[in-house]
């Protein structure tokens, strides 16, 4: 495969899988239309970089379809001004895609191998890569304009909530009831509610569990 070769999938990718879908903020598009996704995949399988579903990285873990996280972005809004957290942030490409449409970017992610990737994948981006549990997020660069959480997860942790700026989104896949769903929340005050607005299969992120219910 060639880097045209490449650049033609990112531009069928855009036109066939993202805007077909609903995703039709221009800068959003753009921003997926400009990172190589074939980049942030194992070598072996960059010719299923741009496919319409999840690839695997190794260790359990997946680079989400593309559409799930256009989706996931028009949604939420991004903005020049945003402090952005990106949470599960594997190899780096959400990162990457949101370095373009936000002010700055904290990616977070706990698995070493991913994180070491990531890093060489990233460097000279304006990202700041931090290795530590997803659902504790990072608090010491706390707090964020938008958390958007690169898998699909049980419950929102508070830890996470409580490091939004009041007014603040947070964009996840959300499991409920054994369907993957995208979601978009907003924290007011101290109040957080989040609505699913689409259902879609995005790769399941480690250390979200919903904690058991009280009982005597």
């Amino acid at each position: 495969m060639t880097e045209q070769n490449f650049e033609q999938m990112r531009r069928a990718m855009v036109a066939s899988q993202l805007r077909t879908t609903g995703v039709n903020d221009p800068s959003v598009l753009a921003a997926m239309g400009a990172v190589a996704r074939e980049r942030f995949v194992p070598a072996e399988r960059a010719t299923t970089a741009y496919a319409d579903a999840p690839v695997a990285l190794g260790n359990g873990r997946f680079l989400n379809s593309p559409m799930a996280l256009g989706k996931l972005l028009n949604e939420a809004d991004p903005v020049a001004s945003d402090r952005a957290l990106v949470v599960g942030a594997a190899t780096g490409y959400a990162a990457a895609v949101l370095s373009g449409l936000v002010g700055s970017v904290v990616a977070l992610e706990e698995d070493q191998d991913l994180v070491r990737r990531a890093r060489t994948l990233l460097k000279g981006q304006p990202v700041e890569f931090v290795q530590g549990q997803l659902a504790k997020g990072c608090k010491k660069r706390a707090p964020y304009d938008l958390i958007v959480i690169d898998g699909a997860v049980d419950h929102v942790p508070d830890t996470l909530i409580d490091q939004l700026v009041d007014g603040g989104r947070l964009a996840t896949g959300l499991i409920e009831h054994g369907v993957q769903r995208l979601a978009l929340g907003r924290r007011v005050g101290e109040a957080f509610g989040i609505t699913a607005f689409a259902d879609a299969a995005v790769a399941e992120l480690p250390g979200f569990a919903r904690p058991a219910a009280f009982s005597f």
